[in-house]
């Protein structure tokens, strides 16, 4: 395998962001840039060798330097939100940038999805990617600690694309990292209440209006929300308001990466699995997603995507009977997510 590497366009202080593509011996392209470690496209084949687009995006970098809901993107310093945008650590408040009306959400104003990542390629005969570094400074954003942050994205010839995210600080500081691909499974064609998905998932967290938890955790019994047994997207999004956005509890044993996810679009043959080290999902069904042109002009609209996001759970850092979210001063901050693709 190989990495192409070439210049993807020029940011407003005339730094030049930069376009990788990874291409595996099953027909998989991907294409990620080093701005907001942002996957641009992903190329699958069909079960008949019919090649789509199976995540949104942008043809070129301006449309990524416009507003958008952090579509392709790393998100850090915190996935997900912090209520009120304040924590308490070591008997110090923090205030956080406010950015979803009063809390804070994917890392505030300027984050992780905002940056122009430092990068390495490399390829051997089984494996290409970058390897993308940043160093967050000390109250960026309102966090304590410099922090750096290293992220592996690569793909397989097992048509795996796996991010792999390591980080390390000078002080106690709340990290949950995560990448926020928009998945359409039949090339954006049409809405995704045909894809049928299963989450191996107990329970879910229970939040308020602004989706902020309040610290209970719902056993799946049925109802909307329960994808213990797969089925379509569609089934059963009207009887909620806006359609799915909710963290799920994953079952998981150990700290290796196991299946959390699997969506299927019988159409096309194709499917997605996801594996994960992190002990919840965030599943999105694109319900604010409106207004935006995406790529080959096609107008993006509500329902047209879904988010699978390995993360923590939101607001853990106010919540202490959560897994905690807390990197300590010394200590290696591990996370591996693996999406794969395949046909039936």
């Amino acid at each position: 395998m190989k990495v192409d590497t070439k210049v993807f366009g020029s940011l407003s202080d005339k730094e030049e962001a930069h376009l990788f593509t990874f291409q595996n011996s099953n027909g998989i392209t991907i294409k990620v840039t080093n701005y907001g470690g942002t996957v641009i496209s992903i190329l699958v084949p069909d079960r008949d060798g019919n090649v789509d687009d199976v995540v949104l995006g942008f043809d070129n970098i301006d449309g990524y330097l416009g507003k958008h809901p952090y579509i392709g993107s790393l998100i850090g310093r915190y996935a997900n939100r912090i209520s009120n945008g304040k924590f308490i650590l070591n008997e110090k408040e923090y205030s956080l940038y406010q950015n979803d009306g009063k809390n804070h959400l994917h890392g505030g104003l300027k984050g992780y999805d905002k940056i122009l990542w430092n990068y390495n390629e490399y390829a051997d005969i089984n494996r290409a990617g970058i390897m993308l570094s940043y160093l967050s400074f000390d109250m960026e954003e309102g966090y304590p600690g410099n922090l750096k942050v290293d992220v592996n994205i690569s793909l397989g010839e097992n048509n795996e694309l796996t991010f792999e995210y390591v980080a390390s600080t000078d002080a106690d500081t709340y990290l949950n990292l995560t990448h926020h691909g928009y998945f359409n499974l039949n090339g954006a064609k049409d809405l995704i209440y045909d894809h049928e998905l299963l989450i191996n998932a107990s329970h879910y967290i229970e939040t308020d209006k602004h989706l902020i938890p309040n610290g209970k955790l719902i056993k799946l019994n049925g109802g909307p929300l329960d994808f213990n047994i797969e089925k379509p997207i569609g089934a059963d999004i009207s009887k909620l308001a806006n359609g799915y956005d909710h963290c799920f509890v994953l079952n998981k044993r150990d700290v290796h990466p196991e299946f959390a996810a699997r969506v299927r679009h019988m159409g096309s043959g194709r499917m997605m699995e996801v594996y994960t080290t992190e002990p919840a999902i965030q599943f999105y069904s694109s319900n604010f997603l409106k207004g935006i042109k995406g790529k080959g002009n096609i107008k993006y609209r509500k329902h047209l995507a879904l988010c699978l996001e390995a993360q923590h759970y939101p607001d853990s850092p106010n919540h202490p009977h959560f897994p905690s979210t807390l990197l300590k001063q010394g200590e290696v901050y591990k996370q591996t997510t693996i999406y794969k693709f395949l046909t039936e």
